[in-house]
């Protein structure tokens, strides 16, 4: 299974949330495709409010404050 985080530069509350993921992949196992949302202005304008962003399968988990719980169940 592949989870998209969408994240950018410089953003502390995204390299928290990719620690949480972390975490969470080593309980559950998926691979992390990390996507800057400065590389594509639709990502851009989409997610620049709500990063970091967790998706699956096209839908949306866990946006902005990443919590461990919620992660774990929704990826399991």
């Amino acid at each position: 299974m592949k989870i998209k985080f969408y994240s950018r530069p410089n953003c502390s509350l995204c390299n928290d949330g990719l620690l949480v993921l972390k975490m969470v992949q080593e309980d559950v196992e998926f691979d992390i495709e990390i996507i800057n949302i400065e590389d594509n202005e639709e990502t851009h304008e989409k997610y620049m409010l709500m990063i970091p962003v967790v998706e699956k399968e096209g839908k949306i988990v866990q946006y902005g404050n990443l919590d461990y719980v919620t992660l774990l169940e929704s990826l399991q």
